[in-house]
């Protein structure tokens, strides 16, 4: 059927003259694209429950009473509301003191890895210097090769940390950073820390697309280098800027391998979640006044408790996702158009 038949059929007649006057494909039409938007409902659905069934698994979980974990009738809503698994996973978990270590740290290593990682993704981008493609291979495996693979080696050389020979020369032997948090300052300030590699290329690609011309316009301006890598390009990068901060802040938020491996005495919100199957058995013998004692806890409580630190986790990463809401989907959208 044309195109003008199509038009005089919607503009004369009810539906069902129109419908009889193209044979039946008036009716076809609309059915089919019914179905398709009931399927699109159903896909669409189908995946939102399974992304979020488990959040809410947890959160219903979280305010049950001990009594409604052995109930069998109580599936999803709880009969014996109750917040008391919440004091019982903070303390467990040193809350306040974890989350202001986390806040600490991840904000910081996020800026850091984003800045380092946005100037070398910038060279990557636009210089040409010995050995680029090596180099550029070499960042290439740091997103493929798991940490795992080369956890032995960062082991040692921070358990042996030296600078070229200066501080065993100095104090006459080297030093162990393992303990601190200088290991994560030192990986994120080299490009080596945690996903760093996926943002060099991020950055390089969409450095890529911007168009030259706006960096020879601004040398002929006078500008150098420099002026023209902070005045011109970091505002036009805004967008995959934003995308690699907010990954580097939920990444380090949760990392939970750098963190046993460098990291001691501090406590995090990602390693006080490994410890609370341990520590339920003790913090419950001592508030039922059992001193140095520990006492057999239930699988359902322990998971009980386990699902309320995982909320208490995920809760500031919701909070950062909603102020950042706008930006993170602006960027995202620039940085797939531009890449």
């Amino acid at each position: 059927m044309t195109k003008s038949k199509e038009v005089k059929l919607k503009k004369y007649g009810t539906y069902w003259e129109r419908n009889a006057a193209s044979g039946g494909y008036l009716l076809r039409h609309d059915v089919g694209q019914v179905m398709i938007k009931i399927i699109r409902f159903v896909l669409l659905f189908g995946l939102c429950f399974l992304i979020l069934e488990p959040i809410f698994n947890k959160i219903s979980v979280s305010f049950m009473d001990q009594k409604d974990l052995y109930n069998p009738i109580v599936v999803s809503i709880p009969i014996h509301f109750t917040g008391k698994n919440y004091q019982v996973a903070a303390s467990i978990m040193n809350y306040k003191e974890s989350l202001k270590n986390s806040i600490i740290i991840s904000l910081t290593i996020a800026i850091l890895q984003t800045t380092m990682c946005t100037i070398v993704g910038y060279g990557f981008s636009r210089f040409k210097f010995p050995l680029k493609n090596l180099w550029f291979a070499c960042v290439m495996a740091l997103i493929i090769v798991p940490p795992q693979a080369f956890s032995s080696s960062l082991v040692l050389h921070f358990n042996n940390y030296d600078i070229l020979g200066i501080i065993k020369m100095i104090k006459g032997a080297p030093i162990n950073l393992r303990g601190s948090v200088l290991p994560y300052y030192l990986m994120s300030a080299t490009c080596m820390g945690l996903k760093n590699g996926l943002y060099i290329y991020l950055v390089r690609q969409f450095f890529r697309n911007i168009p030259i011309d706006l960096e020879e316009a601004a040398y002929i301006d006078g500008c150098g280098m420099f002026k023209t890598f902070i005045r011109i390009m970091v505002p036009q990068s805004k967008p995959i800027i934003t995308s690699c901060f907010l990954f580097a802040l939920v990444w380090q938020w949760t990392d939970g391998f750098y963190s046993k491996l460098f990291i001691g005495g501090k406590e995090l919100v990602s390693t006080s979640l490994a410890t609370i199957a341990d520590s339920l058995g003790v913090y419950v013998a001592r508030e039922l006044g059992m001193v140095n004692a520990q006492t057999n806890v239930s699988t359902q409580y322990t998971n009980c408790i386990m699902s309320t630190g995982t909320l208490l986790i995920v809760f500031p990463i919701v909070l950062v996702y909603l102020v950042a809401q706008k930006a993170f989907v602006e960027s995202i959208s620039s940085t797939g158009i531009k890449m």
